[in-house]
């Protein structure tokens, strides 16, 4: 009798216990959902203007850094709107996304700049899966012509930076293979081969020279223009040129998996792979897996976080998962969405802004956006919501 008390009294208590933590998890879970649902009506009462695009804010100051077209973050704010209207079916969100998608427009002629896939397809592209419209097709594969006019094929790439010319040759950029998405997709839509295959180029001489032995990446490769030889493997947003900034890996699992959505080469998959397992499995990330802003800062455990790199991963992980039902990328995804899910990055009520996560680092060596709000944090916070249905 005893026994049996006394074990029904274990029994009750442990009841008891989960019980508890139930609740307080489903407390927890209902107080985000309620942030998340307030920070994404703030993106519908931000004014409509094509020279205030808003990029990041530092919230010490309440001062939104707002920018025109030209700049590389530009198209994220309408491609947020447009995500937003797919997660929760409220018109107002797509009403809005038709009044900034068409701010974009000229970046698909602007040759001055790499980042036409970030300012065009994040905009266009969004909105194509929405509605499908022939005017946002034109613009799409307009897009993707001027950005072959960065393309030199004795190096094999794009032409990413025009600055510092007297550092560099012929500057090649991990973020770049980001952009490529732009050119697979205007290929698809037009018919020409041609984008398709400078896309392939181009990730082919990145996977040829941007990653080290342990499958991280270089932030910069400079070539030479004219016989597509390395000069040198460096940074300009690392810590140093053989640290690991975190943005830069979520970058080159995201690119890869990409491309191989696009080309099934199976050298891309399983680069994609080798450089998630490097960053999943880094000594220095992090428990609720939102890495510092390089893996290698010696400041560690005091350097800041960088949730645009957890961001760029989970979406790149969800669909990595879609290809190889490697359940450990499921895994590692949903357990960066429960961290970001939660008061800990979601801002709170009282920042009056058109952003939803915070404690972001931009470019820490500039000292430029560090631990704040950044657009695209929330662009591919969105999408990661948007692949996990």
């Amino acid at each position: 009798m005893n026994k049996v008390s006394n074990f029904a009294l274990i029994l009750g208590f442990a009841l008891l216990v989960t019980a508890c933590k139930s609740g307080i998890n489903s407390t927890t879970s209902a107080i985000a959902e309620n942030l998340l649902e307030n920070r994404y009506k703030m993106l519908l009462d931000y004014p409509v203007d094509s020279m205030s695009m808003p990029r990041s804010m530092t919230i010490k100051t309440n001062i939104i850094k707002k920018v025109p077209s030209r700049d590389w973050t530009s198209g994220f704010f309408a491609g947020n709107l447009w995500q937003l209207y797919r997660l929760t079916n409220d018109s107002k969100y797509k009403e809005q996304a038709q009044k900034w998608t068409p701010f974009s427009k000229k970046e698909s002629v602007n040759s001055n700049s790499h980042d036409v896939g970030f300012k065009v397809f994040c905009s266009f592209g969004e909105a194509l899966k929405v509605e499908n419209k022939q005017e946002y097709k034109d613009v799409i594969i307009k897009g993707a012509e001027t950005l072959c006019t960065r393309f030199n094929a004795k190096v094999g790439a794009i032409r990413s930076w025009d600055f510092n010319k007297e550092i560099w040759d012929y500057p090649v950029i991990i973020d770049n293979m980001m952009n490529l998405e732009l050119l697979f997709e205007a290929s698809k839509l037009s018919g020409n081969q041609k984008y398709h295959d400078i896309a392939v180029k181009h990730a082919n001489t990145t996977l040829k020279n941007q990653f080290r032995e342990d499958n991280s990446c270089y932030h910069v490769i400079d070539y030479n223009p004219n016989t597509g030889e390395v000069r040198k493997k460096t940074t300009l947003q690392g810590y140093n040129d053989d640290s690991v900034w975190a943005r830069g890996q979520g970058w080159a699992v995201y690119g890869f998996t990409m491309s191989y959505r696009y080309t099934k080469d199976p050298a891309y998959l399983k680069q994609a792979e080798a450089t998630a397992h490097f960053f999943m499995t880094n000594k220095n990330l992090p428990e609720d897996g939102i890495p510092y802003w390089d893996f290698k800062d010696p400041g560690i455990p005091n350097s800041p976080r960088d949730v645009s790199a957890a961001t760029v991963m989970a979406s790149a992980l969800y669909e990595l998962y879609g290809y190889t039902k490697n359940k450990s990328y499921l895994a590692f995804a949903d357990k960066i969405m429960t961290s970001l899910q939660s008061e800990k990055y979601i801002l709170i009520d009282a920042v009056k802004a058109p952003f939803i996560l915070d404690h972001s680092t931009g470019n820490w060596p500039k000292h430029d956006e560090i631990d704040e709000p950044i657009i695209y944090a929330d662009y591919y916070f969105l999408e990661a919501l948007l692949r996990k249905k």
